[in-house]
């Protein structure tokens, strides 16, 4: 029986990893460590291109589960076809939380208090003063309402807000109140200042912020995507932007990366970052916490956490 696991870390680097595997490490490099049909665990090479995620998977033909190092699985899913049926695509749920509910609290603050043109002024040394929104008395809807958004609510709780909505998939109570189901959008945007996206990205959710999503959201409001790029309609937004009717804050961009020369880049109302919610100092503490629990429960053959989603089912 094979028993290889294919790393994107050298086993010695995580704490509390099984024996019994042979640990191969790969990260994505043109040679592969070992033979893929030896592999019976594979995690998904993090930050690198979907093409070089997916290129081994074909080969596979032992693998039994594939652990993702992203809370999104969009860019693996293409090859699962190819995989064996009863194989487990595991996300990773706990790793980006925080990171990402940092960055999404940090993209509200310097959009709304004006941070950008605070930076072009000292570039300039222009003293620009004046009156700036304040997140206080803003009323924020969270669009995806999982672990990272739930995430995002934590770091926005001090902050004196009127109102925080919520939206999911489908309806549910929590301890802080009732989250929404998507039906309810077009009811929900005209009351909020802030719309923060923290979806994934799947065929129900690609194009969801389209032309009448963004013509619902009220006049002066904050447009955040800490989600995927392709969940908002670029051209559309780029409409609303070039209006002055909302401003954006995007750690996502469709397409993505942005290239020069597109006119995201200089759009007004606009805050750009380069998908950088996830890969902070949080991530790798994190990260091989994860593996180190899921390949205990692999090779103790317990149920894996985080299941996404089991080919053939």
């Amino acid at each position: 029986m094979t028993s290889d696991v294919w790393l994107p870390f050298h086993a010695d680097e995580i704490e509390g990893l099984p024996d019994g595997p042979a640990y191969r490490f790969w990260d994505g490099g043109q040679d592969f460590p070992a033979d893929p049909a030896d592999c019976v665990f594979y995690v998904v090479p993090y930050m690198k291109p979907a093409a070089v995620s997916r290129r081994p998977l074909p080969a596979m033909t032992s693998l039994r589960a594939v652990q993702t190092l992203s809370a999104g699985v969009d860019h693996v899913l293409p090859s699962l076809a190819s995989l064996r049926p009863g194989v487990e695509l595991c996300n990773a749920r706990g790793v980006h939380e925080a990171s990402t509910g940092e960055l999404a609290l940090a993209l509200i603050l310097a959009s709304l208090r004006g941070i950008p043109d605070f930076v072009r002024g000292q570039d300039d040394e222009e003293w620009r003063a004046g009156f700036r929104p304040s997140l206080a008395d803003k009323s924020v809807l969270i669009v995806g309402y999982g672990s990272i958004g739930s995430a995002i609510e934590d770091r926005l709780a001090p902050f004196e807000l009127a109102r925080v909505a919520r939206v999911a998939r489908s309806a549910r109570t929590t301890e802080r109140g009732p989250v929404h189901p998507l039906a309810q959008l077009p009811s929900l945007l005209p009351e909020a200042d802030v719309v923060v996206l923290s979806t994934p990205l799947t065929e129900s959710t690609r194009g969801l912020v389209n032309a009448g999503f963004l013509s619902r959201m009220k006049d002066g409001a904050l447009l955040v995507n800490v989600a995927r790029g392709p969940v908002v309609d670029t051209k559309a937004l780029l409409a609303e932007l070039e209006s002055g009717r909302i401003t954006a804050a995007l750690d996502v961009t469709d397409p993505e990366p942005l290239p020069p020369g597109h006119p995201l880049w200089h759009a007004p109302g606009v805050l750009i970052s380069p998908h950088v919610g996830g890969p902070t100092s949080a991530f790798w503490p994190r990260a091989k916490r994860l593996l180190a629990r899921q390949l205990t429960l692999f090779v103790n053959r317990e149920p894996l956490r985080n299941v996404v989603l089991t080919t053939g089912g």
